[in-house]
């Protein structure tokens, strides 16, 4: 499927409702089929990371940040990087998007990881969720319990998380 038909889908399926216990999420399916699109289409990816980054559903904010936003980042962090600072600036939910996600590839490297940090801990004090956060390890055992009930394990978006 071509980027710009992973889109499409994705938008006639959202904002979608959560599907039921032990089902497959189509929305996060949806979301993935985008993500798969990532290292050859980072503008039209962010495009749409941009967009549903802002929703109401918190759910949906978390698939948007774990499947495409830190995978963004991961592949294009000088590319991308200045324009999650800009859209956190305009956006608490944006913000609030970004503060969800891990930390992989170009984002690591450590001048990335410090603007990464140091973003990240100024979204969640706009967002005035300053209570205790998770560890790194803990962000991403919860990721991966999420993606799983998602789908995400079997799809490539995801497969630096799950080999």
């Amino acid at each position: 499927m071509k980027v710009d038909q992973a889109i499409r889908k994705a938008e006639r399926i959202l904002p979608g409702k959560v599907a039921p216990e032990g089902r497959p999420d189509p929305r996060w399916q949806a979301i993935i089929g985008v993500a798969e699109h990532i290292e050859q289409y980072p503008d039209e990816a962010w495009r749409f990371t941009r967009k549903w980054g802002t929703h109401a559903n918190p759910d949906l904010r978390s698939a948007v940040a774990t499947c495409l936003l830190e995978h963004l980042l991961e592949y294009h962090f000088d590319r991308v990087f200045p324009l999650v600072v800009r859209a956190c600036r305009q956006s608490r939910r944006f913000a609030e998007t970004l503060s969800r996600c891990s930390e992989f590839g170009q984002t690591t490297r450590l001048g990335n990881l410090r603007r990464f940090r140091r973003l990240k801990q100024q979204a969640r004090d706009s967002s005035g969720n300053q209570s205790r956060q998770p560890t790194p390890g803990a962000r991403l055992a919860a990721h991966r319990a999420s993606a799983a009930r998602h789908g995400c394990a079997r799809r490539s978006a995801c497969r630096t998380l799950h080999p």
